[in-house]
């Protein structure tokens, strides 16, 4: 039961930072392109991480746990990359929940095959979950066109791709199978970056966005791996993937946005989803 409760706690955490970082990278975008965004904050988590894993005094991953993290990172920056290309051709009323909900479910059905499945009570847990996740990410637009349907379902495969992979690679530890999987996506963001021509941005706002949105991220990559660790790799890609809910939470408290009837009864939903997966 404690390590059932931990995985819940860490999850919910993950869920709470992994959206404040969403809100923060999504307003530095406003400013720079994505790729300047990204940059920084990949390299920023990168540095946070590399502390973290010096302080805790980690020992250094195997060769099998350094191939999975490099092949997580890779997961994970093709998910971002469909992700970004979706909801610039495609309607973000398909392409956010569609990418999110598959985000989840892949790690979920794996567990269920791997671990076995869990009972009836938390299987209707994940099933809200999944319902609240859908929800929550929709942007209010227009629905009905198929448009970066394709791309939303490459983005959920990369994302729930990298749930599952870092999974394997933090067995043992936490933080080097981050470091590595986060510094596997500098290159080729670096390519781009030298490919366009960018020029580097000189907005102190603009890094101090960037940089929290990094240091956010970084810290759910973490708190999601610590949920995995204490529980079960289907709870914590749950609860994790709730984040988009923070995200429309600080939207509204800070920008004054305003919430959809349907996002708010998408955080109903992952309120009943928390209680029946604690349960």
């Amino acid at each position: 039961m404690s390590g059932q409760l931990s995985a819940v706690l860490f999850g919910l955490l993950s869920a709470l930072i992994w959206g404040g970082g969403d809100f923060c990278g999504g307003l530095a975008t406003r400013r720079a392109s994505v790729i300047q965004v990204l940059l920084i904050a990949e390299s920023s988590g990168l540095l946070m991480l590399i502390g973290l894993a010096l302080a805790w005094g980690e020992p250094w991953l195997s060769p099998a746990a350094i191939g999975w993290s490099m092949a997580a990172g890779s997961a994970g920056l093709l998910g971002l990359s469909a992700l970004y290309r979706g909801l610039a051709v495609g309607r973000a009323g398909l392409v956010a929940p569609v990418s999110a909900v598959l985000a989840a479910a892949l790690p979920a059905l794996f567990s269920g095959v791997t671990a076995g499945w869990p009972d009836r009570l938390h299987l209707l847990g994940f099933a809200l979950a999944l319902l609240a996740i859908w929800l929550v990410a929709q942007s209010g637009g227009a629905t009905g066109a198929s448009q970066g349907l394709g791309l939303a379902l490459v983005a959920g495969c990369g994302f729930g791709s990298f749930f599952i992979l870092i999974n394997k690679a933090g067995a043992d530890s936490t933080f080097w199978p981050l470091v590595v999987a986060r510094a596997t996506t500098l290159p080729p963001l670096l390519t781009l970056f030298f490919y366009y021509r960018m020029a580097w941005p000189t907005s102190r706002p603009l890094y101090s966005l960037a940089t929290l949105s990094g240091f956010l991220d970084a810290g759910g990559n973490a708190f999601f791996v610590l949920a995995a660790q204490a529980g079960r790799l289907d709870v914590a890609a749950m609860l994790s993937s709730l984040y988009p809910a923070s995200t429309v939470i600080l939207a509204s408290l800070l920008l004054g946005e305003r919430t959809t009837w349907v996002q708010r009864s998408g955080i109903l939903a992952a309120l009943a989803a928390i209680a029946l997966i604690a349960a």
